[in-house]
């Protein structure tokens, strides 16, 4: 006897994007590698990110080598149903701001879902102003579970397959996937392959596992998406996420995993130069951004920009503590706006006492090789190890307090490299006494205020930096 309810459903989705087609032409739709090569067959990929992928951050990233961008992770239902939601979400449904605009294609456009239907409904009405429609099967963050979604539908193998399918199906554009992987190569592989052949024509393999995050993220394992690449690549292209610090890791990864491009979530945020060879100065790719941000209008969200400012500035952030609790107390545009400028005059001012004092950094590593820079260049950000404290509720299945845990972590701003401050260890007391300063730093208490908006800053982006550089 067939299943009325998902025969109703299945009659529903049919009509709905019947109706859809009658009213929009769209090109014949590709698939694979088809639909890969029709797209410019990206090498550099900007990761969805909730409330950080935005328009003028992805106007910016790709200005330096981004070659295909994601939107924001949408929830499609509130997608779907809110006006208010859609709109605040994503502007181009309105004037065709968010998406669609010459400046910003290719385009994928993300949702989290648990409902084929609902997901449906909302990527008809991005359609038209996108390339494809991901879905999202990696985020680990714990609201995620509560809502079931992302990685928290990895059980759940029927319904991941009946979203992308019902996608596949009725979208008049290519369906694709972002997912992490199981503890067993062998069972990543068959996730894979049940992914691509629901229909997916695009994989994105996140090499961590789900429980991977935070203050716990750790080191994402490559030869896992390598052996999904060489499982599954001769269907659709495999583009590979995790491990990336710096511009030298692009061509690491890619040589090692095999795959055809490489996503960057955390690193592009602290970096968003990260697709090119050079080392640029944090103040000048903020002018950048805020030029943009005024040339596209008021569309944007302050809380958007603070956060964007907090990452490129982290390191000066340590440094110039007053800037940094004036950045999260600010309320209008004008106050942001003011904030950077200042940070800019005193970063120039740095850099040339640098200059004066003769400060060379070309060739300084710290005990673990890193590069050692100057804070006023951008510069990945290496994030501090959970306390045990912490660590051990966590061992023992507090997954409860987890929002608390991160929104507490967000206290500790301005956390860096030990060494990231000014230059190597000898120049430390010399020039600019940054002892004394890390002193203050830790003494420094932060407003109220502040700790929602560096709490936006953490929590914002689900796929977070690694612990420690991938050889």
């Amino acid at each position: 006897m067939p299943n009325i309810t998902k025969q109703g459903a299945e009659e529903r989705n049919a009509a709905l994007a019947a109706k859809f087609k009658s009213e929009h032409a769209f090109p014949p739709k590709l698939s694979g590698w088809d639909f890969y090569r029709s797209i410019g067959s990206p090498k550099y990929i900007v990761a969805p990110m909730v409330d950080q992928s935005e328009l003028p951050w992805r106007i910016l990233s790709r200005r330096y080598n981004a070659d295909l961008c994601y939107t924001p992770m949408f929830n499609a239902k509130l997608f779907a149903v809110d006006a208010r939601y859609r709109n605040e979400s994503w502007a181009g449904l309105k004037d065709g701001l968010g998406g669609g605009g010459p400046n910003d294609r290719p385009l994928i456009v993300q949702f989290c879902a648990n409902d084929p239907e609902y997901l449906l409904q909302a990527a008809l009405m991005v359609a038209p102003y996108c390339d494809a429609v991901d879905i999202n099967l990696g985020c680990p963050q714990h609201i995620a579970r509560r809502g079931h979604y992302g990685s928290y539908l990895m059980e759940d193998w029927p319904l991941i397959s009946s979203l992308i399918s019902t996608l596949h199906r009725h979208l008049p554009i290519p369906v694709t996937a972002k997912i992490r992987v199981f503890p067993e190569v062998e069972k990543t592989i068959e996730y894979a392959k049940m992914v691509v052949e629901s229909g997916a024509q695009l994989l994105v393999v996140h090499g961590r596992l789900r429980e991977m995050k935070g203050h716990m993220t750790g080191v994402a394992d490559w030869e896992k998406i390598r052996a999904v690449q060489e499982a599954v690549s001769h269907l659709v292209p495999v583009i590979a996420n995790g491990n990336i610090l710096y511009h030298e890791d692009l061509a690491k990864c890619l040589e090692r995993t095999g795959c055809v491009g490489v996503m960057s979530a955390e690193a592009n945020l602290y970096n968003p130069a990260i697709f090119t060879t050079q080392i640029l100065e944090s103040w000048k790719l903020a002018d950048e951004y805020l030029a943009i941000c005024d040339e596209l209008g008021d569309d944007i969200k302050l809380a958007y920009i603070r956060g964007h400012l907090f990452k490129l500035f982290r390191p000066s952030m340590a440094i110039h503590t007053d800037l940094r609790a004036e950045l999260g107390v600010v309320q209008s545009k004008e106050e942001i706006w003011a904030v950077a400028r200042k940070m800019k005059e005193r970063l120039i001012q740095d850099a040339e006492a640098s200059r004066r004092a003769g400060e060379n950094f070309e060739g300084c590593v710290d005990e673990k090789g890193f590069p050692i820079m100057p804070h006023w260049l951008l510069q990945p950000y290496f994030r501090k190890p959970m306390p045990d404290q912490q660590q051990s509720k966590k061992e023992d299945g507090a997954d409860d307090d987890e929002d608390e845990a991160i929104a507490a972590s967000a206290t500790e701003t301005g956390h860096m490299h030990d060494l990231n401050s000014f230059g190597c260890e000898q120049h430390k007391i010399k020039t600019f006494g940054v002892q004394q300063q890390e002193q203050q730093q830790n003494q420094t208490i932060v407003p109220q205020e502040a700790v929602g908006a560096v709490a936006l800053e953490i929590m914002a982006n689900a796929q977070v930096a690694v612990e420690t550089k991938s050889s």
